[in-house]
Formats: C-alpha cells, sequence, structure tokens
C-alpha cells in the first residue's frame, strides 16, 4: 500500500494520498488545503484516483474539496450524518477569517461495513461518531484511516456541533480497538501510531481509565 501523508493548512490536518502498488488505483482522503501540493503529490505517485474519501466535514478536512474534485473529477464519498457541517461550510471558513472552495458536493453516502475498492485493496468503512455524528474510519491491511477520532495521545475534540465524548470513546474502544494491538492508526492530525500503544499511554481511552 503506497500512503503518502502531506501536512497541510493553518490547522496541520493530515491529506492522504492512498494508492495500489499493483495497480496504481488510489485514493485521497481528507483534501484540507493546499490543493497545489496534493495534486503534486499525485502526479509524483502515478496514481489514478478514483475516489476522494472524507472522515468526516469538519472545515479543515474538506476546506478545499471542490478545488480538488475540480481537478480529479471523481466522486466524493461521505457519511450522511455530517452533511450538516458541509452546508455550513462558508460559515465555518468565516469564523476563522477564512476562504473555502465553496459548498462540497457529495457523490455517495457511506455508512458501517461498506467496501471501498481501488485496485487490489479493500477499504473497510466503520462509522466511529462522536468528534463528529458522521465520523467515519477507513480500514485495510492493517491499517486504519481514522480522522480526528484518535490520535497519538489523545482524542478529538467534542464541543463542537454535534460532538458527543461518550460516544467518541465508545467508537474508540468498540470499532477501533478490536482492530488490533498492530493496527497502525494515521490520524487526521499529528503522527501515526497504533492501538497497542494507545491502549497503553493514552489518558483517555488508556489502561488506567
Amino acid at each position: 500500500m503506497i500512503i503518502e501523508r502531506l501536512e497541510v493548512g493553518v490547522f496541520a490536518e493530515n491529506c492522504y494520498v492512498v494508492g495500489c502498488e499493483e495497480t496504481l488505483e488510489g485514493v485521497i482522503i481528507d483534501p484540507g488545503d493546499e490543493v497545489p501540493r496534493i495534486l503534486d503529490k499525485v502526479r509524483d505517485s502515478n496514481l489514478r484516483i478514483k475516489y476522494i474519501l472524507l472522515t468526516h466535514g469538519h472545515l479543515d478536512h474538506v476546506k478545499e474539496l471542490n478545488a480538488v474534485k475540480e481537478s480529479v473529477s471523481v466522486p466524493v464519498l461521505m457519511h450522511g450524518d455530517d452533511h450538516f457541517l458541509l452546508d455550513n461550510l462558508p460559515a465555518q471558513a468565516a469564523a476563522f477569517g477564512l476562504t473555502s472552495s465553496g459548498i462540497p458536493k457529495v457523490d455517495r453516502y457511506i455508512d458501517e461495513g461498506e467496501k471501498i475498492e481501488f485496485g487490489k485493496i479493500v477499504f473497510r468503512t466503520l462509522h466511529t461518531p462522536g468528534h463528529s455524528p458522521g465520523s467515519v474510519s477507513f480500514v485495510a491491511g492493517g491499517v486504519a484511516f481514522v480522522g480526528d477520532a484518535l490520535f497519538a495521545g489523545s482524542i478529538g475534540r467534542t464541543d463542537l456541533p454535534g460532538g458527543d465524548y461518550d460516544l467518541l470513546i465508545e467508537s474508540i474502544k468498540t470499532k477501533l480497538f478490536p482492530l488490533g494491538d498492530e493496527t497502525v492508526i494515521y490520524s487526521g492530525h499529528g503522527p501515526k501510531t497504533t492501538i497497542g500503544q494507545e491502549k497503553q499511554v493514552n489518558p483517555f481511552v488508556g489502561q488506567n481509565i
């Protein structure tokens, strides 16, 4: 699996370009900002992008979604429970003194258990709400792209509209932890980690809870 991480924008959000090494089909996960860098990474990787995948609908993960979609012309997939966040995207951006590329259009809504295929890779979708109602994680081959559900040593904030602390803890413990200790976690911000590491040291969901 080809995995390229780009830290983009003023919120230092992780956008991922992920591809199949054999077929060079790929996806873009959470194109939040810095469109030229994202497109350059796609070209450098020689990938043919099949989908744009959204872990959730917050500003820092979707601000430049429209601009990226115009360039790669592929379907956008997201959980429907976060649609209200996309509708409010211009207001989200304005609150931080920023602009966006407009209200994004989602081509297909996805939910728990749905499979997303590109090349020989098959992502399984987990609905992992709490940070936002429609947060999802994409899992395949011992890795999981979890958006802002779980970070190295922390968890996503739950004080934004639709956030729910208890639900987020439940999502982590019942959806992500069962993936196994060796599973590598690629988060929406910060470095990668593993399930085993977070079980041991994460003060929100670790062994001391």
